[in-house]
């Protein structure tokens, strides 16, 4: 058995524990990303942004369009800017806890406009079938295949850039994924022993639709809605950066990024905290879309 002595003259060293990164990191790799199926991490995500979308004024250090040219293009610091300030002198943090406004305004009633119209034309068009269908289907498919960014960008050089104008423009071209999924999902209800008794009992094809169609469709809608939050966040974020999307000077994520091209490497943080943003969202709404499918698709529970 060896025995380790210091020498003559010389104290033993220390024993250290570990350092506070190395217990912040390891904090990070104990924190549960999924528990029993659930996506806990992305669910904290839509919850965070939601929060600073709803509270921004609140939240918010500062003003998120005030400049400042004295502290432009300050580091983040814990002792002032947070995050950073930018070019102009505009807090970061401020602006982000801002910008989840815009993107959950826009990705909430962008994907609800989708879902309307894709809806309603996947319920007349499975329900009445006939010429109605051929034709909305038809159309469906011609909006399918024009090439989505591009119609967007025409329409909003055409027309002036505001944030009601972004949602519509998104929406509207976004309702064919619905419809598609719909129409097969309201045919599948049609061929049902309780639809088929409601047709026997002389209910009409309305009350068909709003008593036994559309609410077993509520589930399918939700998992759609979820995965197209994610593309409409993006949406907006190219569009905003193409700067055809919220006109300046609101805060918006898609501004920050193209605000922050000439500063790439003099201002690291100025690109990384909006792309981390709108990652982030995108991911955690696929993630929570792809869940919610799992846990109300009959066919994929036991995957």
């Amino acid at each position: 058995m060896t025995t380790t002595r210091s020498l003559p003259g010389i104290a033993a060293a220390p024993r250290r524990g570990p350092s506070a990164t190395a217990r912040i990191v390891a904090g990070i790799h104990k924190f549960p990303l999924v528990v029993r199926g659930v996506p806990i991490f992305s669910l904290l995500v839509l919850a965070v942004t939601v929060i600073c979308a709803l509270f921004a004024p609140a939240l918010a250090p500062y003003d998120p369009i005030k400049t400042n040219p004295a502290q432009a293009l300050s580091a983040p610091s814990l002792s002032g800017h947070l995050l950073g300030t930018d070019h102009l002198g505009r807090d970061i943090l401020s602006r982000l806890i801002y910008g989840a406004r815009i993107s959950v305004t826009v990705g909430f009633l962008a994907v609800f406009v989708a879902g309307a119209v894709g809806t309603a034309i996947a319920l007349i068009s499975a329900v009445f079938r006939g010429w109605a269908d051929r034709v909305l289907m038809q159309i469906t498919d011609a909006f399918l295949a024009l090439p989505y960014l591009m119609i967007a960008v025409t329409v909003i050089s055409i027309l002036k850039p505001s944030l009601m104008v972004v949602i519509l423009v998104i929406g509207l071209l976004r309702w064919m994924d619905y419809a598609r999924v719909l129409r097969g999902e309201v045919l599948r209800l049609a061929a049902t022993d309780f639809v088929q008794l409601a047709i026997v009992a002389g209910c009409s094809r309305w009350r068909i639709i709003r008593r036994h169609i559309f609410p077993n469709l509520i589930n399918t809608l939700l998992i759609l809605a979820t995965l197209g939050v994610g593309s409409a966040v993006t949406a907006e974020a190219t569009l905003s950066f193409l700067g055809l999307g919220i006109p300046r000077p609101q805060p918006s994520w898609g501004i920050m990024l193209a605000e922050s091209q000439k500063y790439l490497y003099a201002a690291w943080w100025l690109p990384l905290i909006p792309g981390v943003a709108i990652s982030l969202l995108v991911m955690a709404s696929n993630l929570v879309g792809d869940w919610l499918r799992d846990r109300f698709d009959p066919t994929r529970r036991q995957l």
